[in-house]
C-alpha cells in the first residue's frame, strides 16, 4: 500500500492497547490473558474484565476465526470512505473467544456468510500502523 496517501481514520494508541499495535505491526494477533483467571481480556483493558485483576501477558492468537455477523454499508459515513461504498463490515469470533469488529477481504460483499471461516489478514497502512482485517480461510 502507498502509505503516504492513507487518509482514513487510524487507531489511537495508548498505553494499554499498544502491545495489540505492536504484535499487528508484526503481523501477529496478541490479547492480554488475565495472570489471575486465565481469561482473554478484550475489549483491551487496564483491568481483567472477569475478575478484575491488573495482571496480564500478552497471549499470541491464532488469528482464525469465523464470520458471526456482517453489514454492508452503501453510504459513507466518514468522508474517507465514499470511494470505498459498498464496504463491509464484519465482526469476527475468534477460535480463542474475542470478537473483533473489522473488514473482509478477498471476497465480494454478496458472498459473505455468517459461519464463513476465516483468518487474520495484515494491513499495512502506514510505517507505525497495520490494521487487522480478515479474509476467507483457504
Amino acid at each position: 500500500m502507498n502509505t503516504t496517501s492513507y487518509n482514513k481514520p487510524l487507531p489511537r494508541i495508548t498505553a494499554t492497547n499498544k502491545p495489540f499495535w505492536d504484535a499487528a505491526r508484526q503481523h501477529e494477533v496478541r490479547m492480554p490473558r488475565c495472570k489471575s483467571c486465565g481469561q482473554l481480556s478484550y475489549p483491551i483493558a487496564p483491568h481483567c474484565l472477569h475478575c478484575w485483576s491488573d495482571s496480564f501477558e500478552w497471549a499470541r492468537l491464532s488469528g482464525r476465526g469465523k464470520v458471526n455477523g456482517f453489514t454492508i454499508y452503501h453510504q459513507a459515513f466518514h468522508e474517507a470512505y465514499r470511494d470505498n461504498v459498498p464496504y463491509n463490515v464484519v465482526e469476527v469470533e475468534l477460535e480463542e473467544g474475542p470478537r473483533l469488529v473489522s473488514n473482509l477481504v478477498g471476497v465480494k460483499n454478496e458472498e459473505i456468510e455468517v459461519g464463513m471461516p476465516v483468518v487474520a489478514y495484515f494491513d499495512d497502512v502506514t510505517p507505525g500502523i497495520t490494521l487487522i482485517k480478515f479474509k476467507p480461510a483457504s
